[in-house]
């Protein structure tokens, strides 16, 4: 099978919307791989490994556009991301999404890897799949900002299509160990009241002209809480504990690089984890440190203001 399939360069994305600039780490996640030539663009694809996990094996699959993102880049379910499209193969998923698919399509990152190939050639693993729905598109004078939001992890079968956009199968990946409702409930309450305080001393630690403004966890928080009615297949929405569970995984205000890849750190770990109880646990840690980190940082914004 020959597929064109050409990777998106920065000049697609305009970083500068981007919520966070991320570096990609090796993962555990079972990948679609695929290698290339970039003489003469001509792509092999190859799914190697076709065994579906337990939990998801009575899940129907959907096809559905899938748009590629460079390895600095994963977004978690709840996450918001505005993109700046404007090539005519992402314009023309984008219509795709908005007029056929309901709104819908799967972000995933292209992970190098190294295998046993003596071609020279380069390989990629399609990794990190995440569903997300468009919020808002605003049309430019070329291409379009479209903001967008993160449902759910899912995992990618095989490719259907790549011209003139990439599509493939997907079905949904969810946690799969159980938990008793109490000790989901509990932690859920923990990180929630931990979320609520990070937020009143992120907006105190805007600047002073600036509206206050909700943070980005307070927004994830309040979307995994109130998650609005949405026109797609219901197995691949989290239920209430797992979204919340990604809900901290966002940057606080004034995040300095070192911590930023801290946090590309715990969202890689987020979702290769298979465990709710676990990923809630890691994400009150993760909180908990923040709030150290902004009140510090409060404390010397004190220190400077003005008497």
């Amino acid at each position: 099978m020959n597929v064109s399939l050409s990777f998106p360069q920065p000049s697609t994305f305009d970083p500068s919307l981007s919520r966070s600039k991320r570096q990609l780490l090796p993962s555990t996640s079972t990948p679609i791989l695929f290698s290339f030539s970039f003489h003469n663009s001509v792509h092999k694809i190859s799914q190697f490994d076709n065994k579906l996990c337990r939990f998801v094996t009575c899940a129907s699959s959907s096809e559905l556009p899938l748009l590629p993102f460079p390895i600095d880049q994963v977004l978690v379910p709840s996450e918001t991301k505005t993109l700046h499209l404007y090539e005519a193969r992402y314009l023309a998923l984008l219509e795709e999404s908005l007029f056929k698919k309901k709104k819908f399509f799967v972000h995933f990152v292209l992970d190098p890897i190294a295998i046993n190939d003596t071609s020279g050639e380069v390989s990629f693993a399609a990794r990190y799949g995440c569903l997300v729905a468009i919020e808002k598109v605003e049309q430019l004078e070329i291409g379009a900002l479209v903001s967008i939001r993160g449902i759910g992890r899912v995992k990618i079968l095989k490719f259907e299509q790549a011209e003139p956009y990439l599509t493939g199968a997907v079905i949904p990946l969810l946690d799969n160990i159980p938990h008793s409702d109490t000790e989901l409930s509990s932690k859920v309450l923990e990180i929630k009241e931990a979320l609520r305080s990070l937020n009143s001393l992120e907006i105190k630690l805007k600047a002073r002209q600036e509206a206050l403004l909700q943070t980005l966890t307070a927004n994830s928080l309040s979307w995994s809480e109130n998650t609005p009615f949405l026109d797609c297949d219901n197995s691949f929405i989290p239920p209430l504990a797992e979204l919340v569970s990604f809900a901290a995984l966002q940057p606080v205000s004034g995040s300095s690089e070192s911590e930023l890849l801290k946090l590309q750190k715990k969202k890689l770990r987020a979702m290769d984890i298979k465990d709710t109880l676990e990923r809630l646990e890691d994400s009150v840690g993760y909180v908990q440190d923040n709030i150290s980190l902004v009140a510090a940082k409060l404390a010397i914004q004190s220190l400077d203001s003005p008497l």
